[in-house]
């Protein structure tokens, strides 16, 4: 049994449900493509990008484009058990991994984020160091200017 969120809505979907119902019919046309006849209607549809850790799919299904949220049993399981994994990945601040000289910063507050963006450029014994997000979220505060310079540990920008 998986659960499905679609724009607030949630379905349930279960394997030997869709196995065994022959008003649904679903063709694989190629890798990333399939037509689905379900309740007399066809529909076309086009895996767009499957997120694996955030447990998303972006489908294109008759050319509008759906994000579907999957909840796989154990996420089930461990939301009941008030384990909810997603709200426990928190955004740790980007620190100074060293000394050195802000020499640019890439992001602003308020702009969201994704997982191993460049946040801002560090110049650091004579080489640019990229530093990056560790997680997706937004730029809640930047500490530091271009052209500053910061010590190791100091924290550069805060994020939510």
């Amino acid at each position: 049994m998986y659960k499905v969120s679609l724009q607030g809505k949630t379905f349930e979907i279960d394997e030997k449900e869709i196995s065994n119902n022959s008003s649904l019919n679903i063709s694989e046309i190629s890798n990333d493509f399939y037509q689905v006849a379900a309740n007399g209607k066809n529909y076309s549809i086009i895996v767009d990008k499957v997120d694996s850790q955030q447990k998303e799919i972006t489908l294109k299904i008759n050319g509008e484009k759906k994000v579907l949220q999957i909840e796989e049993p154990i996420d089930v399981l461990l939301k009941n058990m008030g384990l909810d994994l997603k709200a426990m990945q928190k955004a740790e601040p980007i620190k100074a991994p060293m000394p050195g000289m802000i020499l640019k910063i890439l992001v602003e507050p308020g702009q969201q984020i994704e997982k191993g963006q460049g946040v801002l450029i560090l110049e650091a014994m004579k080489m640019e160091n990229v530093l990056k997000s560790s997680a997706a979220a937004t730029v809640k505060a930047i500490k530091v200017s271009e052209k500053s310079a910061v010590e190791k540990g100091a924290i550069l920008v805060e994020l939510v």
